[in-house]
């Protein structure tokens, strides 16, 4: 929490159960307990669907937040390619049925996007007004969230992140982890480039942009740019597991969705209005993994 922040008044939270979801939930019931949260509540898909419109206006309605932050989200990546009717109601339509139910009670509407929206043909870090180009079902599902949320003419934060990796959910640390852990080799793309963003960092950043009155689009992800191949290194690394990274192309790997090749995000504007310093990647992964270990020990188990 920000020393001096002021109150969020009442906050609703999506996706509650996400991986940043339940980053966000922990934050916001800490600003609570100090005052400086007038009340938090925390809704995932069995509290309330968002692609049924009948449903959000009225539920939204009904608590009157003044703050409501959109973490839900169709994620799986090939699996949109596969499912875009899906994707798009999800990241697509229900976004903006959350961003007119907020526009109807005056709340702020803070919804976290992608670097998906991007192409990846870019040389340079995208700043938020760049323009968009997505390759895949998924970044053009995002990319209508965000139009929706921003067609819906009330109070918004969109927020761009990358390479998202937490405690609470599926993601490429613990896809590799579970591979070197069981001594298997792995095979990791070399030529995509990106920012590797910790859900925690990220909680923690979306929660000062809003403390700091921002609207419109930024970017937040861990400092530092990568490859999965080196980010793959690095986690087998600080983890002690002896097994080789093979380098290999987006193309030997053959997956169902087109990645962009370079989707750096510039934090520029984070920092200028913030005044913070995103942590480097490298920083946060060792957090992560020390973290990881910790939690490991404390259950009793013994990794191998």
């Amino acid at each position: 929490m920000n020393a001096g922040a002021k109150s969020l008044g009442n906050v609703l939270l999506l996706g509650a159960r996400g991986m940043l979801g339940r980053e966000l939930a922990e934050r916001l019931v800490a600003r609570r307990d100090a005052g400086t949260v007038d009340a938090f509540t925390g809704w995932d898909i069995d509290d309330l669907d968002i692609c049924a419109a009948d449903a959000v206006a009225p539920a939204v309605g009904r608590l009157q937040p003044d703050v409501v932050i959109n973490c839900a989200a169709y994620t799986d990546v090939d699996g949109c390619e596969s499912n875009a009717d899906t994707a798009m109601a999800v990241n697509g339509a229900a976004a903006g049925h959350v961003a007119r139910a907020c526009a109807a009670c005056g709340a702020l509407c803070v919804h976290i996007g992608t670097d998906f929206v991007f192409d990846g043909a870019g040389t340079r870090p995208y700043r938020p007004d760049d323009a968009p180009h997505p390759l895949s079902v998924y970044g053009r599902s995002k990319l209508a969230g965000e139009r929706a949320v921003v067609d819906a003419a009330g109070a918004h934060l969109i927020v761009r992140t990358s390479w998202l990796f937490g405690r609470h959910g599926r993601n490429f640390v613990e896809a590799i982890l579970a591979r070197a852990e069981q001594g298997e080799p792995l095979r990791v793309v070399d030529d995509q480039v990106g920012r590797p963003t910790h859900a925690g960092d990220l909680a923690d950043a979306l929660l000062r942009l809003i403390d700091c009155g921002a609207r419109g689009v930024y970017h937040f992800a861990n400092a530092g740019a990568c490859s999965w191949h080196a980010f793959a290194e690095r986690i087998v690394a600080l983890a002690g597991c002896a097994v080789p990274v093979a380098r290999i192309t987006s193309a030997e790997l053959n997956r169902p969705a087109p990645r962009p090749a370079y989707s750096v995000l510039d934090t520029g504007a984070y920092e200028d209005l913030t005044g913070a310093t995103p942590a480097d990647w490298r920083e946060a992964l060792t957090r992560y993994l020390e973290a990881r270990k910790g939690a490991t020990q404390e259950a009793g188990v013994t990794k191998r």
